[in-house]
């Protein structure tokens, strides 16, 4: 990294304030029935809504309806296709490899597994997608590697389909469809062309927020040769190299199970917690409580929480429980590394749940 764009980056955080308070929200958020029935709440003005005026759009439009008639015809992107099988092959036979592995480069494929989840939840999720607490430089600096050591598109590309998704979830302009079944909001979606209404809904948000972080522009200017070094030949090489295993297991244990490993625990969360769970604070919206998406996926299987409270920098009512990607974000705040954690009261919690809920909430 260029040593002025450090100097900028570094002046500019450590200028901000030094608290690392966390930000009580006191109400939820207006939404209406995805049927397109009214809703009393959606004509309400809403004062958790200036807690963070920096960003909107990731809160649900319900004035969003999907075009009548047929949807285009699916265009596929057979490199992908051929990329993802392969990648899966190569995941599959590290499985049998896994035995024979030395415990270092278990260790090793877990420790990575773990960073790069953290660059994608406390990363591109949590901080840059919903604004949902701030982080200084050196914090960024170690999300936006292990970002990159993730490999789901940069950060500002993951961000800004993020953004989409929550703001016209459920329908055609979300890139994962959930309402398109399991295989297309899991996978499919990045074997084919976006729809039309993803690519002109997206052209339409603010991103200026994204545009405006040096960092997130240079891993997006440098990303090529960044995914290649920290997603594929870091993790190969360093169990070779200190201490003598095979590059065989290195590659396909440490580097092509791990990587697959990654990629569907957070594609889980856009599959199997928009179908499978409870919905305890809003049963008119398809995302679900799902705990062993939440184990998976440190963290983001409290998907019915989230697209209730898309701000909360948790994503979830309890914090700590079943997710390490909060513990983080607690930790690097008693670090002073995090800073402004946006919290919903429990009143607002329980009114929602009153308001909305399945009646499968239990408190504690």
């Amino acid at each position: 990294m260029p040593a002025h764009l450090l100097q900028e980056e570094m002046a500019s955080s450590y200028a901000s304030s030094s608290s690392t308070t966390t930000t009580t929200i006191t109400e939820p958020p207006a939404r209406v029935l995805q049927n397109g029935e009214s809703n009393p709440e959606k004509n309400l003005l809403h004062p958790e809504e200036d807690i963070r005026p920096e960003m909107k759009d990731d809160i649900f439009d319900p004035s969003y309806k999907d075009k009548e008639g047929p949807r285009p015809k699916l265009e596929y992107v057979w490199r992908n296709i051929i990329l993802m099988s392969l990648l899966h092959l190569g995941a599959l036979y590290g499985i049998i490899l896994i035995p024979t592995c030395k415990v270092y480069t278990w260790l090793w494929g877990f420790a990575y597994y773990i960073i790069s989840a953290l660059g994608i939840t406390a990363g591109a999720h949590r901080l840059w997608s919903h604004r949902s607490y701030k982080a200084r430089l050196p914090l960024r600096i170690f999300l936006i590697i292990a970002n990159t050591m993730a490999f789901q598109n940069d950060a500002y590309e993951w961000a800004r389909d993020h953004r989409v998704h929550h703001k016209f979830s459920e329908t055609d302009a979300d890139p994962h469809n959930a309402r398109r079944g399991f295989f297309f909001s899991h996978v499919g979606w990045l074997l084919v062309r976006k729809h039309p209404a993803v690519k002109e809904k997206g052209g339409l948000l603010d991103l200026s927020d994204l545009k405006a972080e040096k960092l997130l522009m240079f891993q997006r200017r440098h990303y090529k040769p960044a995914v290649l070094l920290m997603c594929f030949i870091l993790p190969t090489l360093v169990p070779w190299y200190f201490w003598g295993e095979t590059f065989k297991h290195s590659l396909y244990v440490a580097t092509f199970l791990r990587y697959a490993i990654v990629l569907n625990a957070t594609w889980l969360v856009n599959s199997a917690a928009h179908l499978y769970g409870y919905r305890p604070y809003d049963k008119n919206i398809n995302p679900r409580e799902n705990i062993l998406v939440s184990l998976g996926a440190v963290g983001e299987g409290f998907h019915n929480y989230h697209h209730s409270f898309p701000y909360d920098y948790s994503t979830s009512e309890y914090r700590w429980h079943i997710n390490l990607t909060t513990f983080f974000i607690d930790c690097m705040a008693a670090l002073g590394l995090a800073y402004d954690r946006k919290k919903v009261s429990k009143a607002a919690v329980l009114a929602k749940i009153k308001r909305t809920g399945d009646g499968s909430y239990k408190s504690g």
